[in-house]
């Protein structure tokens, strides 16, 4: 018998979103700082395999939001869904500053809770199922894994709700019309008969998913399609920006459309990232079967059923407090500031129970800058206008209720008084919240953080703040510190 000749293995087309780390600004100039919030969790599942399979992620395969926003911090609950968000702020000192304490840099953690849906207050379910079956799919830890993630869905379908499923490959078509909830065993055998083959006409597949969700569409339900893919459309309309038009037109009507990525090699993680925030929608990615069963478990309800579009926070320092600050992450997520009070710009959807953390790191007046002083006094940070004693910031929400075309606001002050010592020892939550961001900002090699400051101090951070952890998941992501730190350095092009 002839020996086998190795493979050559495939070409790697993944493709992400540009995201270059945010910049130091000076308060004087650029006070206000605006963005779309993120509830999307597929770069944090992602990171995971890239560290799995002895590889260190490309830069911006690691979005620190999406890293930060995978854990639970036991964030204050809002009590009414008519204001459907509770703010919860902490101040601490900056681990990696070259000055930690209160002249040096500190972290500002901001946690946004949203309320939770009771059972009675969930809305019904029509959702379709919009599944690639093309050739690319046809793999374990891509088709297979989505057919499993597909039935730990239909496992929480009650009577009320209904399900569509479809496909597409070199066409589309619909194993299964909108179909009650009450008939499991029916929508499992639709999952089950779906098979891998052909090219990807993605665009095509789509205006099927439509037209199935709008035959079942109601004001009274939340209407959803689920895609399940590795993004890689080669057949038919291919061109990001026109999908985006069509998807975000169809999210005018009230269908929704989010997006499970599966598998390696050709996965398309900017291409799903445009998608899901056209549609409303979130964007996860599912490396294995354990993950599957956290977003259609226990996360299912956040992924399901909307509590608040379009939601935007404002956050603008005081200059006589602060002279420099940073937003940690959400590069892909920025808005202008005058975008915030604009209604017609689309933001971030949040579901029920879910929560959303940003951190800044800032440079308190008579600190250590990092922007270099400029030659005339008059150009100079200064003491600025305010109370310094005062606040330190003032932080907006903004978001509409589910289906209204009108924003609500939620303020905040938010204050320290400049006398107060920083505290050596902040709450759990912001501890576990900076572990998170240094481990994310090492793997992108970020540049603000001090080159001292490396994996075995971020692994004590870890430790520290690991809390109660009755999933695990605080424990995964320890080892994960552990993995990363012993693997061989990013090669160089």
């Amino acid at each position: 018998m002839r020996p086998i000749p190795p493979q050559t293995p495939p070409a790697d087309t993944e493709r992400y979103p540009d995201a270059t780390p945010n910049p130091v600004k000076r308060t004087a100039d650029q006070p206000v700082s605006t963005f779309s919030i993120d509830v999307d969790t597929a770069a944090y599942a992602n990171v995971r395999r890239f560290i799995d399979q002895g590889q260190r992620p490309p830069k911006d395969a690691v979005r620190v939001e999406e890293l930060l926003n995978y854990f639970d911090y036991g964030y204050a609950q809002p009590t009414s869904q008519a204001r459907p968000f509770a703010v919860t702020t902490a101040i601490a000192a900056s681990p990696w500053s070259p000055q930690g304490g209160q002249a040096g840099r500190q972290i500002v953690h901001i946690g946004l809770q949203g309320y939770e849906l009771p059972a009675g207050e969930q809305r019904p379910l029509n959702l379709t199922f919009l599944v690639d079956v093309s050739g690319s799919m046809g793999s374990a830890d891509k088709l297979d894994l989505a057919k499993q993630a597909m039935n730990l869905a239909i496992d929480r379908l009650r009577p009320q709700d209904t399900l569509a499923v479809t496909y597409y490959a070199e066409g589309a078509g619909t194993t299964l019309q909108p179909t009650p909830g009450t008939q499991k065993l029916k929508m499992r055998c639709a999952v089950a008969s779906l098979r891998a083959a052909g090219g990807t006409a993605g665009a095509t597949g789509m205006t099927n998913a439509y037209d199935q969700a709008q035959a079942s569409f109601a004001r009274d339900k939340v209407n959803r399609i689920l895609m399940f893919t590795d993004g890689d459309f080669n057949v038919g309309v291919t061109d990001n920006k026109r999908l985006e038009d069509y998807v975000a037109d169809k999210r005018a009507t009230g269908i929704y459309l989010s997006v499970y990525g599966f598998g390696r090699g050709n996965y398309q993680d900017a291409r799903m990232q445009a998608i899901a925030q056209a549609g409303n929608g979130t964007a996860a990615y599912v490396d294995d079967l354990n993950e599957a069963r956290r977003l259609f478990g226990p996360m299912f309800d956040r992924g399901a059923f909307p509590i608040a579009d379009d939601v935007k926070i404002q956050v603008e320092f005081n200059p006589a407090r602060v002279a420099e600050w940073r937003l940690i992450g959400y590069e892909t997520r920025l808005l202008n500031e005058e975008d915030f009070a604009n209604d017609r710009i689309d933001a971030g959807e949040v579901g029920s129970g879910a929560s959303v953390t940003a951190l800044y790191e800032i440079t308190p007046v008579g600190g250590p800058t990092q922007v270099p002083e400029r030659r005339y006094p008059d150009n100079r940070i200064g003491v600025g206008g305010g109370d310094p004693n005062g606040e330190i910031g003032f932080i907006q929400v903004r978001y509409k209720q589910p289906g209204e075309s009108r924003s609500e606001l939620i303020q905040q002050p938010l204050t320290n008084r400049a006398s107060a010592p920083v505290s050596a020892q902040p709450p759990e939550a912001t501890r576990w919240a900076i572990a998170v961001a240094a481990f994310g900002q090492k793997l992108r090699d970020d540049p603000w953080m001090a080159s001292d400051y490396g994996w075995d101090q971020i692994l004590e951070q870890a430790q520290g703040a690991r809390g109660e952890d009755p999933y695990g998941e605080r424990a995964e992501f320890v080892q994960m510190i552990r993995a990363a730190r012993d693997l061989p350095p990013r090669a160089t092009p």
